[in-house]
């Protein structure tokens, strides 16, 4: 509890200067360049929780990720736990990342400033034909640019050895696209319980599967083989949560 109390500090304190930083920055640059300034903060986050909480990651089938160079479309559905993924997973991948999120997430101070002046994808939930369109045509425009967007399929965070019901939101963008789709499992709840900043020291295991393309497939049926993955790939990882 300790640790999560300084970890805390440290995050809220250090949010303000580059939120602002960000905020201001926009108004004269936009697009790559704003988001890797941004990945600074992230990346010094990750850290921080490393020194001050203990938590270390390790990646299994990071080959399966494209590498920078290559322009394609791809969709990343973690399995979500915690806040560590949502942190770690920019300072990861090869390609820039555009969230699906809620756009209450906008309204806190410094941090929603700042990622409300990144390419990323905020929608009203409570409006879902709207959200959807909106998810749709931004997806789109996303990843024509290069940009991978990312979608927890389960929606929302679920406990250490639980499963959440995963919702066809990525498989639907994958095939309107021609987008593939890459299935992670991440043991973030392991050392970063859920809707906490309680800190455990120990390591995350973050696991990439291959590609699966959306070429002839139903959202229903790729999602499936989606869930299906990550979660024996999340029993394989984490044994004893899923006991």
């Amino acid at each position: 509890m300790i640790r999560g109390a300084v970890f805390l500090l440290w995050l809220s304190i250090s949010v303000i200067p580059y939120a602002v930083f960000i905020v201001l920055l926009s108004i004269f640059m936009r697009g790559r360049p704003l988001y890797w300034l941004a990945i600074g903060w992230l990346r010094q986050i990750t850290q921080a929780a490393r020194l001050i909480g203990g938590v270390e990651y390790r990646l299994h089938g990071y080959e399966n990720l494209p590498p920078a160079e290559s322009n394609q479309a791809v969709i990343l559905c973690p399995k979500h736990q915690s806040t560590w993924e949502t942190f770690a997973f920019p300072t990861i991948a090869t390609h820039p990342l555009a969230y699906v999120f809620k756009k209450e997430l906008l309204m806190i101070p410094f941090f929603g400033w700042a990622i409300g002046r990144l390419d990323m994808i905020h929608i009203d939930r409570s409006k879902r034909s709207e959200a959807w369109n909106k998810v749709a045509a931004q997806g789109r425009e996303m990843m024509d640019k290069g940009i991978w967007v990312i979608m927890f399929p389960e929606g929302t965070r679920t406990a250490r050895g639980n499963q959440g019901n995963y919702k066809t939101g990525a498989t639907r963008l994958a095939i309107a696209t021609g987008a593939s789709i890459i299935p992670i499992a991440v043991t973030s709840a392991r050392c970063w319980p859920r809707r906490s900043f309680r800190l455990i020291p120990g390591t995350i295991d973050v696991s990439f599967g291959k590609p699966i393309p959306a070429a002839g497939r139903q959202p229903e049926e790729m999602m499936k083989e989606v869930e299906k993955w990550i979660e024996a790939e999340m029993r394989r990882l984490d044994p004893e949560a899923y006991a």
